[in-house]
């Protein structure tokens, strides 16, 4: 597993990253770890990212704890009831989860609460889901074209990949102190962008010193001096697991349900849809941070119309939320607004959803456009 892929972004860091030191810098971003922070060689920003691109993970286990505290109404959890898909509520509260990871082709998350548990597995072309609760399991059989990561792992590796993507002139990257994170000495990298109008503040990625991999990723928002959201390791093996962790083995009385062939599911069932080029009710404005995605999805955005399953409490709840977030209008029109720490979504009485880390007024630009 290779979490930088892209050779191409380091050609922005040389003018970067020139004379920052990785100890007692001007990119000092607080303390992470309880002690001490370990005593590591200085490396440079550019020196890290090459010690990501080069490096090479054969397989890992691990427990992951995500924390997120967005400053959202409880719509998170709502929709992932509503939709029956309770990993949609990751975006919100603290979560546990062991991963397992023995290549591109076999990966293993298990999300676990008070009230059970639920896995994804992928072995080989083989991807199940099971909930304990419901004691229901789903397989499917991926096309030979699926991504090889098509159950990708809430991991601060896969979190890291997207935010190394946003890397361009737009970004300032810098390295602050260093850390012990999961009882491993680790490196971080900062990233800061560098239009205001965006809600991310920084990203700090934590970097294992001696394997090169993220064990720590956090997002603060502008303004805030904690994370926002963070996803980190709190234990972690790098031996490649064994074999029977990528088996599913049904427990007695599982009901499974076979998926259709031509079904392309992406993370906890999330399908793979065409590039947003391919859809013509989907389109970005502008690049890096402060990307703006624009859908349409129909009359009714706000949450007034029928929708299948509106009947079930939760889905009027879900409604419920959406109807009364704030009204808003301007020149580009009128609806409603969704805002957190580090994102905006605006729902246009038109039938358009309009999101991204930015601030609202660069929605309404993008509403007006």
């Amino acid at each position: 597993m290779s979490v930088m892929k892209n050779r191409a972004v380091l050609r922005w860091l040389v003018p970067v990253t020139a004379g920052v030191a990785v100890i007692g810098g001007g990119a000092a971003v607080g303390t992470f770890a309880a002690g001490a922070d370990p005593a590591l060689p200085p490396r440079s920003a550019a020196q890290l990212l090459e010690d990501l691109r080069t490096s090479r993970l054969d397989g890992l286990s691990g427990t992951v704890v995500q924390r997120a505290d967005l400053g959202l109404p409880p719509i998170a959890a709502l929709a992932g009831r509503a939709t029956g898909n309770e990993l949609a509520a990751l975006v919100s509260g603290t979560h546990t989860l062991r991963v397992w990871y023995g290549g591109e082709d076999r990966q293993r998350l298990a999300l676990v609460d008070t009230l059970g548990e639920q896995d994804i597995l992928r072995n080989g072309r083989d991807v199940w889901t099971w909930n304990s609760r419901e004691n229901t399991a789903t397989h499917r059989v991926l096309p030979a074209d699926a991504p090889d990561r098509a159950t990708v792992l809430a991991t601060p590796a896969d979190a890291a990949d997207r935010a190394l993507e946003a890397i361009d002139p737009t970004t300032a990257v810098t390295v602050g102190r260093t850390a012990t994170v999961a009882g491993r000495s680790a490196y971080e990298l900062v990233l800061t962008p560098r239009d205001k109008a965006s809600l991310v503040h920084q990203v700090r990625i934590a970097l294992d010193a001696e394997e090169h991999v993220p064990l720590r990723l956090q997002v603060l928002a502008d303004g805030q001096d904690e994370p926002a959201f963070q996803v980190a390791f709190t234990q972690v093996d790098f031996r490649t697991p064994e074999a029977d962790q990528f088996r599913f083995n049904p427990p007695p009385g599982v009901k499974v349900t076979e998926a259709p062939a031509d079904e392309r599911p992406g993370p906890a069932g999330k399908r793979f849809d065409k590039p947003d080029a391919e859809r013509p009710n989907v389109r970005t404005v502008g690049t890096g941070w402060t990307t703006v995605v624009v859908a349409k999805i129909g009359d009714a955005a706000t949450g007034g119309g029928a929708k299948p399953g509106a009947d079930a409490p939760d889905a009027q709840m879900l409604a419920q939320v959406l109807g009364d977030l704030p009204k808003v209008s301007g020149d580009w029109g009128s609806g409603r607004l969704l805002s957190g720490k580090l994102f905006s979504v605006l729902l246009t009485d038109d039938g358009r959803v309009i999101a991204g880390l930015v601030t609202p007024e660069r929605l309404y630009e993008a509403a007006r456009g």
